[in-house]
Parts: structure tokens; sequence; C-alpha cells
């Protein structure tokens, strides 16, 4: 695994895709090491904000060296990160976490599922993923910010809370209004749709990564400020805990209590 360390990167662009969600691409040459999954921690310019922001990585050009950030304002850091344009410089640690196990879907039918702020990791997944790719992901509305995107690597099928777009409701009620199947499923997004990911998975025999997204401080596994339960002991807590951010944020479904 490349060593994590801070680098100054630069904003090669940024623009807002949908209401508070921006896209943002900086030049670093982090990207060279990202893998779908992983994610950098983004420093504040504000010293008021102590701690830097953990942000999933959306896509990697390893050739033009860029990283795609795509996020939601949440508080005063990514509020700051959104006035950001072409040129500004910006402290980001990375790259962070360990990312999907691409090796565990190669050949197989794969769910690639996303909800909300979950869906921009899925599009370096999909990309990389050598698998037969159902995309499905679950919006709010009809603010479809990446379908496009997404739409170049793989079918997607759509959910949205209010019924604007696709099937009425979440991810699940898409897979079940489409008869859909899968072997595998990789996932990230709020805790109510891994829960039901993971209890689906279970019922069915069906293998499944699923991605914490957790509030983070450190990044780097040693505030132990975003554990969760598991069936293992940790060695570095000794108990059955794991740190989201150096053990995760990817875990098998089965082995997380959530």
């Amino acid at each position: 695994m490349a060593q994590k360390k801070k680098v100054t990167a630069t904003v090669v662009s940024q623009k807002e895709i949908a209401e508070q969600i921006y896209d943002l691409w900086l030049e670093t040459d982090l990207a060279k090491d990202a893998k779908p999954g992983q994610f950098v921690a983004v420093y504040p310019q504000d010293a008021s904000t102590l701690l830097p922001r953990p942000i999933s990585i959306c896509e990697a050009d390893k050739e033009k060296g860029r990283l795609r950030l795509v996020y939601r304002i949440a508080g005063k850091g990514t509020k700051e990160f959104s006035s950001y344009q072409s040129g500004d410089k910006v402290s980001v640690l990375g790259v962070l976490g360990n990312g999907f196990p691409l090796e565990k879907a190669e050949g197989k039918k794969v769910f690639l599922m996303g909800g909300g702020i979950g869906i921009p990791p899925m599009l370096q997944l999909a990309k990389e993923l050598n698998a037969q790719k159902q995309i499905v992901v679950g919006y709010r509305n009809q603010d479809l910010f990446l379908r496009e995107d997404l739409s170049r690597n793989g079918e997607v099928y759509v959910a949205t809370e209010d019924g604007s777009v696709g099937s009425k409701g979440n991810v699940m009620d898409a897979i079940f209004e489409n008869d859909l199947q899968a072997d595998v499923i990789m996932a990230c997004g709020p805790m109510p749709m891994l829960r039901a990911i993971k209890k689906y998975a279970e019922e069915n025999g069906i293998e499944a990564y699923i991605s914490l997204e957790e509030r983070m401080a450190c990044g780097v596994g040693a505030c132990l400020g975003c554990v969760c339960k598991t069936k293992e002991v940790d060695h570095h807590s000794h108990v059955n805990n794991a740190r989201i951010c150096t053990d995760g944020p990817v875990f098998e479904a089965k082995e997380v209590d959530i």
C-alpha cells in the first residue's frame, strides 16, 4: 500500500452540479496511487476549522495526475471548499482507507449501489471493475448528479425519494421493481441504506462490501473517533471495534455490526 502523505494540490476546476453539491478537480500526484473506494482528507485554510474533512474519491485520472472530488456542503469546512477556484492551492492528506476489493467481483454479476453523497465513489469503481455491472443509485429528487458519467460505465437504475425519476423509494425498491440479480454487492451511502443491503445480502447469500460513511476526525486511526462494532477484535484497541478511517472505510457487510 502506498504511504499516505500530505501534499499541496492545485485546483483545476470546480462547479456546482446539484443543489449544495460540488464537483472539484485537483491536480496532485496522489492520483497515481488512488483506488476505488479510498478517500482523501482536505484541510480548510481557515485556522479555526482545525481538522481536515474526509472526502471520497470520485475519479482518479492517473495519466494527468488529477483527482475528482464530488462533495456536499455539510458545514464550515466544505462551505469554504466550495469557494475554491482554478489555481487555488489546497493541502490534502492521502490516499486514505482500503478501497473496494475488485478481485472479489471480477467476472461476476455485480450491484454497484450508491445513495446520495455515497454515489461519487461508485464512478471510479465502475470504471475499473471488470464485471457485469448494474449500477443502482438513489437520489432525493430529479437532480441526478453523475448519472451520465455512470451510464458510460454500466447500466444505471435510478430510485428517487419523491418518485420523480425511476423507482419511487430507495435503491432496494429499484432492485425489486426491476427484478435485478447479483452475485456481489459493493455499496456506499447512508446507514439505513447499508443496513438494508446487509440484510438483503445475508438473506440471499450474496457477498456484500459496504463503505461506511462516518464522521471522521484525524483520518489516520489515532483518535478512535470513527469506530464501528465488528466480529473480530481490533489489535489497536483490543475490543470488538474497527477504525473506519484505517481498517475501512470498506468492510465485508457480515463482519460489521451496523
